[in-house]
């Protein structure tokens, strides 16, 4: 049997891409995603699901199909950012300090309407396909462990997401097996002195010189001691330290980022943050130091047989040619706590808009909104071929198959 997508994107695309509008208008921070988590359960509970709120109080699941085969999990992320949007457009955000930069809205837009579509045929599901709309996203160390907290991820065999890449073609989808993305932590440096005169430093502690030998040898030291191959880099985005031109200061602080591309690494990285900068301070025995640490999520390392049938699903859907392998990222991204507990594949959706260079995490990042109902056929051919791949065949050797678009699937 088939699905035909086309007619349904025909007649909901427009819908789809209003409520993009919508939610990139009306921005929530993580574990504040109340109206967000409201739209999407109406939209579900309007076709006749029955979608259920979290312990947390924001996000959702939501179960689509009966069939005695497996349960197959896709994954969208509610969560904004605390940025100012700076596009001129109508659908700019209403909430001052607030916005989509990450392309959440767009993710969770293409998996309400990948519900959609599979609510339509329910009933001839081999199984089950469970909606997660999980907040906190952007959130240390990620809402998905309080997904998983919930027991969401029992009995299911595998899961799946989509993120935004404004460096990839609408159309195209990148696909990885391993280490997508880098786990990412944040690191603060304090160090405490006696303070004194510029002119004196030797009979102080000067606290300037030692967060500068901090900053610069700590991610020196780390290149030396782990596997280039690992990716371990630490990078410092602030420094404070003093106020004056003649004054040494009694404290300073540096604060940055570790990511890590190796999960064994990862669990060994704080200890090893700790002993270099025991040795970089201990030559001055007049400065003490506290070292905060705060763990992230680990990288994303996509099952290998996972990201087979996920590049699979998605060539049936869009094309051979629009499946690309996708490059490293040294970005974070909670997906990892999903994949440490059942197998898993993340993908990067093409939503470049012609003629820019846009970044996520910017002010002014956009997509290109064809991208949604290209999300939309690539989602709902992963879930059914994963049903598939995963569980016995529909009785009587049938398949509930999309029907593949045009070459690449945008525009219609």
């Amino acid at each position: 049997m088939t699905l035909d997508l086309s007619a349904f994107l025909a007649t909901h695309n427009p819908e789809l891409i209003h409520l993009r509008r919508h939610l990139h208008a009306h921005p929530e921070l993580g574990k504040a995603e109340r109206q967000t988590t409201a739209l999407v359960a109406r939209r579900l509970e309007a076709v006749g699901l029955r979608p259920r709120l979290l312990s947390t109080g924001t996000g959702l699941i939501c179960d689509i199909g009966d069939g005695d085969g497996p349960t197959v999990a896709l994954r969208a992320d509610l969560d904004a950012l605390p940025l100012h949007d700076e596009k001129d457009v109508p659908y700019r955000s209403t909430v001052p300090g607030v916005c989509h930069a990450c392309g959440h809205d767009v993710h969770t837009t293409i998996l309400l309407g990948a519900g959609l579509a599979l609510a339509q045929h329910a009933d001839r599901l081999p199984g089950r396909v469970r909606l997660i709309f999980q907040p906190a996203e952007e959130c240390l160390p990620g809402g998905s462990i309080d997904v998983i907290g919930d027991r969401v991820l029992e009995g299911v065999s595998v899961i799946y997401a989509l993120h935004c890449d404004p460096k990839l073609e609408v159309g195209r989808l990148g696909v990885r097996v391993g280490a997508i993305t880098a786990a990412s932590d944040l690191v603060e440096v304090h160090l405490s002195g006696p303070g004194g005169h510029t002119a004196r430093p030797h009979l102080t502690a000067d606290l300037v010189y030692v967060i500068g030998r901090v900053v610069a040898d700590l991610p020196a030291a780390l290149s030396r001691l782990v596997d280039t191959r690992a990716a371990l880099n630490i990078t410092f985005g602030a420094i404070e330290a003093g106020t004056v031109h003649n004054a040494i200061p009694t404290a300073a602080v540096a604060r940055g980022t570790l990511r890590v591309l190796d999960r064994a690494v990862w669990g060994e990285a704080q200890k090893l943050v700790e002993r270099i900068l025991e040795s970089t301070v201990g030559p001055y025995p007049q400065v003490t130091y506290r070292l905060d640490y705060q763990r992230g999520a680990p990288p994303v390392v996509n099952d290998e047989e996972a990201t087979a049938v996920f590049a699979t699903a998605a060539r049936g859907a869009i094309g051979d040619e629009a499946v690309l392998n996708a490059p490293q990222s040294m970005g974070g991204e909670d997906f990892s706590w999903y994949l440490e507990e059942i197998p898993g594949s993340m993908a990067r959706l093409g939503v470049r808009i012609p003629g820019t260079d846009l970044d996520i995490h910017a002010a002014s990042f956009d997509v290109d909104e064809r991208a949604i109902a290209v999300g939309v056929r690539i989602l709902v051919e992963t879930a059914m071929q994963a049903l598939d791949h995963y569980g016995a065949a529909q009785p009587g050797g049938g398949r509930l198959r999309a029907v593949p678009p045009g070459r690449v699937g945008v525009g219609r």
